[in-house]
């Protein structure tokens, strides 16, 4: 549910003053600038420190689809994610508390309890943290922070400019989306994830804003970057049309539960890991150096022994291998997956910044394509293709974790360019969502969130609360009662009471059994999410639905609103889509 702090008197004000569209177009531009050119410098920040830890060199050249060379340090790199840890840490709890984890939270924590307020200096420490974080050696990812730089320039924007919350809240939406847009080269998943995460109100002229910015931000990296998607592999982009057959389509049903059970995995596993760091080591410092001395010797523990670091950093470079059928041991394949979903935790966990993207899509490559090596083994006569499993493996992963499902299937579409993939991945990436709903209904975004006692929508689960009325969500089982009665005989608390005067209603009486005598009304046809900007306006919590406009009367009053029931409604919309 939507919560804000009640606004001030200037606020108040700014609200009757929105910007035309064509002042918002040229802001949403303008972000998609920021969201274009920040992915580059963030790349370019990544490679100086990777080049830094790992060889001593300041040079920004760095290819993260091509494995790491040795360190020049040798088995003394197993310090250099406990440098960066350290590194991290300072930044992070002497400057911006907010840039610790994989930031997507936080932008929409902003977004729907602090009014688009994000702090300019988030940005800043953000991308420093997590460039230094993934150079380090970090399992983390790219779009995280991006998207949290993107999000803080839209919000930023929208607080220098004056503007109604609601517009600030769109520019938000369209840094995510550019930012995203640009590190992926995935214009239409960037769009995707602003609708599915971040757009409170989905509307044509939003999604408009939403696509310049993204429109801005990829043409940038085209320019910078090139054209090629995330996953170059030829094969996949000039392949003719393959059509399934059914016994090979049905295999994606059981692999798409498979997903559900690891993306729950995932999500679980990320906070017991946060939990058990924060409970064992109460010392920030020491806390992220442990996970990042072990991070260390699992990363070096994989050169020594496998040849590369492979699980270290975005692992793009492991994903690459398996599209390329370079790695084809399933039980190697496993193996990866487990070590990676380690180095996750341990980065996270122990305190990192960095994205969470990234590490789903490897996990989702792994263990899809072990599968998919698994049923071509059992099965030889069902001639199936590993990398299919492998690639819509990454699609399931990123929604089952994530709960963004059409933004899995399109950036998974546009980072590999292979249609051929596209039934597979719709058919694993809803499968693997409503299994993990059914084990874990919070997504890794949402449950940091509601370990802090917040309540979100998830998907677009916003846009169609929307269309809910006074008269679906309110209670009808309310008592009211004579002033000089309350004041005398208070009636148990089992029941919203309400309080009347010459039959006039002047207030509620609270849990704590006060009169609260500050309310809005609003009548049963009026849509919840002008009842919750009614109450953000008058800086209440209560609503009473009445059956003419603005009537007190005791006669006229025919249910109540009050936070609990919006809270309430959040919860039977998701019910009801999950």
């Amino acid at each position: 549910m939507t919560q804000y702090a009640p606004l001030t008197e200037q606020e108040k004000r700014l609200e009757a003053q929105p910007l035309s569209l064509v002042w918002m177009g040229i802001l949403a531009i303008s972000v998609g600038v920021i969201g274009g050119f920040g992915s580059i410098a963030f790349r370019y920040m990544i490679g100086a420190v990777h080049n830094l830890f790992f060889y001593g060199q300041f040079t920004f050249q760095y290819n993260s689809e091509v494995h790491a060379s040795p360190s020049l340090w040798g088995a003394g790199v197993i310090l250099m994610p406990v440098i960066g840890g350290l590194i991290v840490t300072w930044l992070v709890t002497t400057y911006a508390p907010e840039a610790k984890g994989h930031g997507v939270p936080e932008v929409m924590y902003a977004s729907y309890y602090k009014k688009g307020l994000i702090r300019p200096i988030v940005a800043a420490i953000k991308s420093l943290a997590s460039a230094i974080s993934i150079g380090a050696g970090g399992s983390v990812g790219r779009e995280g922070p991006i998207i949290q730089i993107g999000s803080a320039f839209g919000s930023t924007l929208g607080q220098i400019i004056q503007m109604p919350m609601r517009q600030r809240l769109v520019l938000i939406a369209a840094g995510a989306a550019g930012g995203i847009a640009a590190t992926f080269n995935a214009p239409i998943g960037g769009v995707m994830f602003a609708v599915e995460l971040l757009l409170i109100s989905i509307n044509a002229p939003n999604v408009m804003l939403v696509g310049l910015a993204t429109v801005t931000a990829t043409y940038i990296s085209h320019v910078f970057i090139g054209m090629s998607p995330s996953f170059n592999v030829p094969h996949f982009t000039y392949a003719p049309p393959h059509l399934f057959r059914v016994p090979v389509l049905i295999c994606f049903i059981p692999f798409g539960i498979l997903m559900g059970f690891a993306s729950a995995l995932f999500v679980r596993a990320i906070y017991w890991a946060e939990d058990a760091f924060d409970d064992a080591i109460n010392n920030p410092y020491c806390r992220h150096a442990c996970g990042m001395l072990m991070l260390g010797i699992l990363m070096y523990c994989f050169m020594r022994f496998g040849g590369h670091y492979y699980i270290s950093g975005v692992g793009y470079s492991t994903i690459l291998d398996i599209l390329k059928q370079l790695l084809e041991h399933p039980w190697f394949l496993l193996l990866l997956f487990s070590a990676k979903l380690l180095a996750t935790c341990l980065t996270l966990g122990s305190g990192a910044s960095g994205g969470i993207f990234s590490p789903a899509l490897f996990l989702g490559a792994t263990l899809g394509g072990a599968f998919g090596l698994f049923v071509k083994y059992l099965f030889p006569e069902l001639q199936v293709v590993p990398i299919f499993f492998a690639i819509a493996g990454m699609a399931a992963m990123v929604s089952g974790s994530t709960g963004a499902v059409l933004t899995a299937i399109t950036m998974t579409f546009e980072q590999t360019r292979d249609y051929n993939s596209m039934l597979p991945i719709i058919l694993s990436a809803g499968i693997a969502y409503a299994i993990r709903i059914y084990i874990c209904r919070e997504s890794i975004y949402t449950l940091k969130l509601r370990r802090r006692g917040h309540s979100l929508p998830q998907g677009l689960q916003a846009a169609i609360t929307e269309s809910k009325q006074s008269a679906d969500i309110m209670v009808t089982n309310f008592k009211v009662i004579d002033e000089s009665e309350w004041k005398t005989n208070m009636p148990n608390m089992g029941q919203h009471i309400l309080a009347a005067a010459d039959g006039d209603i002047i207030g509620r009486i609270t849990s704590s059994r006060k009169l609260e005598r500050h309310f809005v009304t609003v009548t049963a046809d009026t849509y919840v999410d002008q009842v919750l900007r009614e109450l953000h306006l008058h800086d209440t919590t209560v609503a009473l639905v009445t059956e003419h406009h603005n009537s007190r009367k005791t006669t006229d009053i025919i249910g109540v609103i009050t936070l609990h029931e919006l809270v309430q409604t959040d919860v039977e919309m998701a019910t009801l889509m999950h």
